[in-house]
């Protein structure tokens, strides 16, 4: 995938198998096994340097399962992987150990996905990047360990695909760890997502699967990157997976031969990109688009339907070409991920649930007074729990207070949005998140302000060499910007409602 320009037997036996394998068993490893994905599942790929926190993101878009992108090496020829190459984001609970825990206990997962763009083209995919098999079976193992997860993804792409000696490694250090889990009574799935051709894989990636079968290793799903086909040809998204998939299907019945349709069918994922992809506004996947793949998708029993990336699912570029932060297509926020969340099966729902409403949901203020409204919740299953609240979204000259910050299911918090004389003209997303042990959800209340400091930009100008850094504001074409995490080179305006530049409003 683009990241753009930019795994019971008796102790005795699974001790031997384990040092069989050369294998370190990671200490402080979890007693108890991951929990199977669903036989049909939804997982969207979440870019995880973006700073952003995916049990939110997974909360707010109803996406319960989530591919992380990336796990790489931090330069070529090493052999220790970091998420996103970034030495800073070491495999430990401590990078995004919270996060997945908290999606794991409202009844959903993550896949931690290996290579990508960035990786497969600078050599530091872990298997182009280590030589030594028995330290990159290591490395995947430390991953299921340390996050409990049930499945891993290997996305392979570009200029990985062309090196064998990688492909080999992978598939051999794949074998081994599948025979770790085996011995040690985990589940482990392995995916292998590959750019498609329209009417299946195209021979590297085919050759990808073969070495494979020759080393012994299973894979268990083969999701198709069904976008930017670079072909120069016209494109019905939807009927493109569907021709892609099909093609799969034939070229698996040949490499898996004692399979029945139903078990090939479900060894299929496909990965869409909403909106306009890497190739241009010719290659377009539609909202109708992603209806007919998702009623095709059930109607075949595949088993994954994915889509790059969680955040780029709002319409914050409507026009514009591909972006990491937007689909460039007319569309609301979560559109495509509302259509594909109920392709999930098989999860398991909170058993203690709860309900999250801003009563009113909007308000109309002149700067310098303030509005406020009431946050109720209620108990929708099981057991009422203590639900942590916060809020996010409110600009500079508007304060945002929750009393109280935390409530048990059925009681209710008072949101108080208070503003100065400085606050800016436009209408403002307030969001609130609602947080429980066991399950997560969110409101929005609309703010408009009037009457503001709409006709003086007092922030300095915005400069493409300066370093930002989170919370510093600048002013470009007549509008406030706020930047929420470090930046520099990145145009305010051009980054989307996901991006870096929060759009503080007209100056």
């Amino acid at each position: 995938m683009r990241r753009m320009r930019s795994l019971r037997a008796a102790l005795t036996a699974a001790a031997t198998a384990v040092a069989a394998l050369s294998l370190t068993a990671v200490s402080g490893a979890p007693a108890q096994a991951a929990t199977p994905l669903p036989a049909h599942v939804f997982a969207p790929y979440f870019e995880s340097w973006t700073g952003e926190s995916p049990a939110a993101l997974s909360a707010q878009s109803g996406a319960k399962h989530l591919t992380m992108a990336f796990l790489q090496t931090a330069t070529a020829g090493s052999c220790t992987a970091y998420w996103n190459g970034d030495t800073s984001l070491p495999v430990s609970s401590a990078s995004f150990g919270t996060d997945i825990r908290t999606i794991q206990g409202r009844g959903g997962d993550v896949i931690p996905s290996f290579g990508g763009y960035t990786a497969d083209t600078t050599g530091t995919e872990i298997a182009d990047s280590c030589s030594d098999v028995d330290q990159i079976a290591a490395v995947y193992q430390k991953v299921v360990t340390t996050y409990d997860i049930p499945r891993l993804d290997m996305d392979i792409e570009v200029d990985a695909l062309d090196n064998t000696a990688g492909i080999d490694r992978r598939n051999k250090a794949i074998k081994k760890v599948q025979d770790w889990a085996t011995a040690t009574g985990r589940t482990l799935e392995i995916s292998y997502t590959l750019p498609t051709t329209t009417r299946g894989l195209a021979p590297s990636g085919l050759a990808v699967l073969k070495n494979a079968v020759a080393n012994g290793a299973r894979v268990d799903v083969v999701n198709l990157m069904t976008f930017d086909y670079y072909d120069n040809a016209a494109h019905d998204m939807a009927q493109d997976t569907k021709t892609a998939a099909q093609g799969l299907y034939d070229q698996l019945a040949k490499l898996y031969p004692g399979r029945t349709p139903a078990q090939l069918w479900g060894m299929i994922g496909v990965t869409e990109m909403p909106g306009v992809d890497d190739f241009g506004p010719a290659e377009t996947f539609t909202l109708a688009n992603a209806r007919q793949v998702y009623d095709w998708a059930v109607s075949k029993g595949i088993n994954m339907i994915s889509f790059w990336a969680l955040q780029r699912d709002n319409g914050g570029c409507p026009g514009g070409g591909a972006a990491d932060n937007c689909s460039g297509i007319e569309q609301n926020t979560w559109d495509f991920s509302r259509i594909f969340a109920p392709f999930t099966s098989g999860s398991t729902a909170p058993s203690d649930d709860f309900s999250l409403a801003a009563t009113p949901s909007a308000a109309t203020v002149t700067a310098g007074g303030s509005a406020s409204t009431t946050v109720r919740t209620a108990v929708t299953s099981g057991t009422a729990r203590t639900v942590n609240l916060t809020v996010s979204g409110a600009p500079a000259g508007v304060t945002a207070s929750l009393s109280p910050t935390s409530v048990t299911a059925g009681g209710t918090s008072t949101l108080t949005l208070t503003t100065t004389s400085a606050a800016v003209n436009g209408t403002y997303q307030i969001v609130v998140d609602g947080a429980s042990p066991a399950a997560a959800h969110s409101a929005t209340y609309s703010l408009t302000v009037t009457g503001g400091n709409g006709n003086q930009c007092t922030a300095a100008p915005w400069s493409s060499g300066t370093v930002y850094t989170g919370s510093q504001q600048v002013s470009h074409k007549g509008h406030s910007w706020r930047a929420k995490w470090w930046t520099t080179g990145e145009e305010p305006g051009t980054t989307g409602e996901w991006g870096v530049w929060q759009d503080l409003g007209a100056c």
